[in-house]
């Protein structure tokens, strides 16, 4: 089965920042932050202080993956442009957004740069308390910051513009469902992608359940299934997950098959559960048919990120601050 890639991060190098501090690679893969903790951020065999586009090409190979949408993160700091560079390089294959702090002074100069001279068609909003902007700013809600509606207000006139979040889990103050509802319905020609299936518990359904019934209504809404193994505490011998199944089946009950995008959010799931067991776990279940399984897989991505106007602006496009 071929298979789309939803949610992967390169790293050019670990520029990592949150409320720990910043990141600094000290090899093999592994990496601390200022308050001295240290993670295992890139698998065993990926790179030694970088996870580049030419390695992850040969297990896209082994996996018969045909194309990856690259995302960006506060974990390994943003990859903007080598994620530009990367698209420009393998054309067709990879996708990209980029990520900005709406509170930097240049943001929306930022933001003008990356969808004007870079052909950027996707943002992502990592703004989750444990990993992304609340870690390190006061609560704000992106349905009703100014400083993040002029971006959206600026988003607006590029119809088919994706708008991915990652908000955390309920106990953060990043959590915001009704947040991703509300701009849904107010930019309908915008897509959005809510990561990880808005941090799922599987003994706590009715909290998703919650969630995926206020995103029901508005077909702009997705979700993708990324890293639901490490939010479940499930690793290698979990394989097939059975508590990630029974969030996925949730899923499918309430959004249905079209509305899911498969995703792994490796270098760092990788270190926990093998690359391919991520790749391969929902082809274990029972939990779609062979076709819901391709909208899952690819399709659904290829709808929503690769859309043919999106990916040619990239491709189109020519860096002036490099000429």
């Amino acid at each position: 089965m071929k298979k789309i890639e939803g949610h992967i991060h390169l790293v050019r190098a670990i520029a990592g920042s949150k409320g720990l501090g910043r990141l600094t690679p000290i090899g093999d893969g592994r990496a601390i932050w200022d308050n001295g903790e240290v993670i295992h951020l890139i698998p065993d065999g990926w790179g030694d202080d970088k996870f580049l586009a030419e390695k992850y090409l040969e297990i896209m190979d082994e996996e018969n993956i045909e194309k990856a949408v690259l995302l960006q993160g506060t974990l390994n700091g943003y990859q903007n442009y080598y994620s530009y560079q990367t698209v420009k390089k393998y054309p067709g294959k990879f996708v990209a957004a980029f990520s900005v702090d709406p509170f930097a002074d240049e943001a929306m100069n930022i933001v003008k740069r990356h969808v004007e001279d870079l052909g950027f068609r996707a943002i992502k909003f990592e703004i989750s308390q444990g990993g992304g902007l609340h870690g390190f700013h006061k609560p704000f809600r992106l349905d009703v910051e100014t400083r993040v509606s002029q971006i959206m207000h600026f988003l607006a006139d590029y119809p088919g513009f994706v708008v991915t979040t990652d908000y955390g889990d309920y106990e953060q103050t990043s959590y915001q469902p009704e947040g991703i509802v509300n701009l849904a319905k107010r930019y309908p020609k915008l897509d959005f992608v809510v990561c990880h299936l808005s941090f799922p518990n599987a003994d706590h359904l009715d909290r998703l359940e919650n969630a995926l019934q206020q995103f029901a209504p508005y077909d702009n809404v997705y979700v993708d299934i990324s890293a639901i193994q490490d939010i479940e505490g499930e690793e290698a011998d979990a394989f097939p997950y059975p508590r990630c199944q029974k969030d996925v089946k949730l899923a499918k009950e309430i959004l249905g098959a079209k509305r899911i995008i498969w995703g792994t959010d490796s270098p760092w799931s990788s270190t926990f559960n093998p690359y391919h067991s991520l790749a391969t776990w929902l082809e274990k279940t029972d939990i779609f048919t062979d076709e819901e399984l391709e909208d899952v897989m690819y399709n659904n991505a290829e709808k929503v990120y690769f859309k043919p106007g999106n990916l040619q602006a990239m491709l189109d496009a020519d860096d002036p601050a490099v000429k």
